[in-house]
């Protein structure tokens, strides 16, 4: 994550999930524990200062695709994220869409489906 505070605002305030904790780590970087209330899974968000071993440079995509949430209305779901300021990614009606899932953008340009 580039802006932790930022990503984790991204996905308690749009995507309802929960802080469960956070902290520091030893090598100076920054920590925060979500969880989703209804299904119990969790979603740790990193943070590294320049100094740590751990801060690559890191482009949407690298060993991460996509985070994916299910949820009861997928199309609704994204309008709603849409007009609260995500940015769209991909939708079913776009040329490589698939019916039903709706993907928007995190702050950082991680892919996050919904279906």
């Amino acid at each position: 994550m580039t802006d932790l505070a930022r990503a984790s605002r991204f996905y308690t305030e749009l995507l309802g999930l929960k802080q469960i904790r956070g902290g520091r780590a030893a090598h100076g970087g920054r920590w925060v524990l979500l969880a989703d209330p209804r299904t119990r899974q969790r979603l740790e968000l990193n943070w590294y200062p320049e100094s740590s071993p751990f801060a690559t440079t890191y482009a949407p995509g690298d060993g991460l695709d996509h985070l994916g949430f299910h949820v009861t209305d997928p199309a609704a779901t994204f309008r709603r994220l849409v007009a609260r300021g995500a940015r769209a990614a991909l939708t079913p009606d776009d040329l490589n869409g698939v019916k039903g899932i709706y993907y928007v953008l995190d702050p950082d340009g991680n892919w996050v489906e919904l279906f």
